[in-house]
């Protein structure tokens, strides 16, 4: 819904380094290009996020295009899970894996597999576990720097299979 995005960006930019901030034109870009993108709400408002894009977008995402590359650009080919934010307060609640079960009953029988990638440099040991007690497997490591030659990144880029 529309009235969530100023929030959903908000959560989104305080999970920073685990998914890389945007200003609002980005967000609504990003928001334009997603196939599946939904919000977890509690009595508090906003307590999660999670938004796919499947493949054959102009996406700007390398990690996106990493696994265009690896599965083909069909459409049916897979289902680009680009970023999951549970909110602080909300974390270790349920919330993460009542995306999940959502996003799974949605993908079912229109892609063949998720797609993602989880930081390991910096590290996020927390998601890279919560990913694989939910099914995903390590398909493949990329390293990038950030243009300027000052950080060194790492991601693990995992799937699960439906």
């Amino acid at each position: 819904m529309v009235a969530d995005h100023a929030a959903v960006l908000v959560l989104n930019n305080g999970a920073v380094p685990h998914v890389n901030a945007l200003d609002a034109e980005r967000f609504e870009a990003l928001v334009g290009y997603a196939s599946y993108f939904r919000v977890a709400e509690d009595e508090s408002g906003i307590a999660g996020f999670v938004l796919c894009v499947a493949p054959g977008t102009s996406y700007w995402s390398d990690n996106y295009a990493w696994f265009a590359e690896r599965y083909g650009n069909a459409p049916e080919a897979f289902v680009y899970l680009d970023r999951v934010v549970v909110a602080p307060r909300a974390r270790r609640s349920g919330v993460g894996r009542l995306l999940y079960a959502d996003l799974e009953q949605f993908v079912r029988g229109r892609w063949p597999r998720v797609t993602l990638e989880v930081n390991v440099r910096p590290p996020n040991p927390t998601s890279v576990e919560f990913h694989q007690q939910m099914g995903f497997v390590e398909v493949g490591v990329r390293e990038y720097d950030d243009g300027a030659g000052t950080a060194s990144y790492a991601v693990s880029m995992m799937e699960r299979t439906l």
